[in-house]
């Protein structure tokens, strides 16, 4: 089989948005705020700047490198695509048993499930810095420019909700994610 010797791909740069690439580094911000992200763990890859596109190359790539080229370009793509229209994960607050009460404390980034399944000391997640939390109703709106911070509070979340030693198809309390949002688009939802 023939080896491929040259691998390249492209990520267009917005005109509203400043990409900034200092070696491994890369360095966007935009309308919104500003992102960075060190990429020194992609080891043969170069990441490079020119004419309004940032451009991912390597020499005589396997099946890994290939992989982690197309890992790099969703990273540098949403990394983009936050600066300019925020994530926003939206979580429904589910119980059948106890009424679930939940409580967002800004200054210690700590969201606190109380009443779960009836227990008397609350549940904790931790939220990371640049997380926006707004809790309405039974919904829980987690809102941020990173993506991997926002997926990171969320998964935290529906973790601390988590049932141990009942059934799951009898106890579904919870608080899971039904939506996900670009900006104003409907990414991904729940029927």
């Amino acid at each position: 089989m023939v080896k491929t010797a040259y691998s390249k791909l492209e990520v267009k740069i917005p005109d509203n948005v400043q990409v900034e690439v200092k070696g491994m580094v890369v360095d966007v911000s935009g309308p919104l705020g500003s992102l960075s992200k060190d990429f020194s763990h992609a080891k043969n890859i170069r990441i490079s700047k020119a004419n309004n596109s940032i451009i991912l190359d390597t020499y005589y790539p396997d099946k890994k490198k290939l992989s982690l080229l197309g890992t790099l370009k969703s990273h540098i793509t949403n990394m983009i695509e936050g600066v300019t229209r925020k994530f926003r994960y939206e979580m429904k607050i589910v119980y059948a048993h106890f009424p679930i009460s939940v409580e967002y404390d800004p200054a210690k980034k700590v969201l606190l499930i109380k009443n779960f399944l009836g227990e008397r000391s609350a549940r904790k997640a931790e939220i990371p810095s640049g997380v926006d939390v707004q809790i309405k109703g039974d919904n829980v709106i987690l809102e941020s420019v990173d993506k991997e911070k926002v997926g990171q509070a969320a998964a935290r979340i529906q973790k601390a909700t988590k049932i141990r030693k009942k059934d799951p198809r009898v106890f579904g309390d919870g608080i899971y994610v039904y939506r996900k949002y670009l900006g104003d688009e409907l990414l991904w939802k729940i029927l």
